[in-house]
């Protein structure tokens, strides 16, 4: 499904409709409303995070929570991650698959300098797992690039559950 931009949105409503889209990076809407209107509003999103620089890429990969890390059990995940989260059961792990990803999410932050981004919503504890385990033989780049596809799954999927 794609949504069309409503042209009766003016900028701040634009803002605050979209702004929780794309995870403490509110900088993406706000390059976004130069572009509009958009005959799809997730692919104008999406354009501006291609279009931006290596370095604001990788700061919107930073901004990701960890999966099963230190903000799930602080309990300081954004609504959007916490049900995200819930939903493929990361906020259930038993004591060995919490080490698990404890490690995982170290090795994988220590070798690319930023957090896993995969879209939860598509896949559950195991599987999450098993693709974290995978890419960690990626190159960097591989990884920016795949890391921007898995936020476009989320933004997607956060963008067709909006009211």
């Amino acid at each position: 499904m794609s949504v069309v931009d409503d042209p009766g949105l003016d900028d701040a409503a634009f803002m605050t409709r979209y702004r929780d889209l794309f995870e403490h990076s509110p900088w993406v809407i706000e390059r976004a409303l130069r572009r509009r209107p958009f005959a799809d509003v997730h692919r104008g999103l999406m354009q501006v995070v291609y279009d931006a620089s290596p370095q604001d890429q990788v700061a919107l990969i930073r901004a990701h929570p960890e999966l099963a890390g230190k903000a799930t059990l602080d309990r300081t995940l954004t609504a959007a991650s916490a049900a995200e989260q819930a939903s493929a059961g990361l906020d259930r792990l038993d004591e060995d698959q919490f080490k698990r990803f404890h490690a995982l999410n170290q090795a994988y932050r220590h070798r690319f300098g930023f957090p896993f981004v995969i879209c939860v919503r598509l896949h559950d504890t195991a599987g999450i797992l098993a693709t974290l385990e995978q890419r960690l033989d990626a190159s960097r780049n591989a990884e920016i690039a795949t890391a921007i596809a898995e936020i476009g799954k989320i933004v997607h999927l956060r963008l067709e559950a909006l009211p």
